[in-house]
């Protein structure tokens, strides 16, 4: 346990920032796991609109965004 007070107060900091990433990722996994499952138009317009929030937010990295809509889009053309 961290004695200094700033070290306290980073603590506290990391344990909120954990739990609000790790609700980010559920929900674009989920998102990415339901346009995988059943491809449609409303999906992958979801899954786009989470990863470019997420993006926005520099939760995650803007190629690896563009990687997964890539890979959506290939679905979505091999699904019709």
């Amino acid at each position: 346990m961290p004695i200094i007070a700033s070290a306290k107060k980073k603590m506290r900091q990391d344990k909120k920032r954990t739990v609000r990433n790790k609700l980010k990722k559920d929900a674009i996994h989920g998102l990415l796991k339901n346009m995988r499952r059943a491809p449609s138009v409303e999906t992958l317009a979801k899954a786009s609109s989470a990863l470019d929030k997420a993006v926005k937010t520099q939760y995650i990295h803007p190629n690896k965004a563009a990687r997964l809509k890539s890979r959506m889009a290939k679905l979505m053309v091999a699904a019709k």
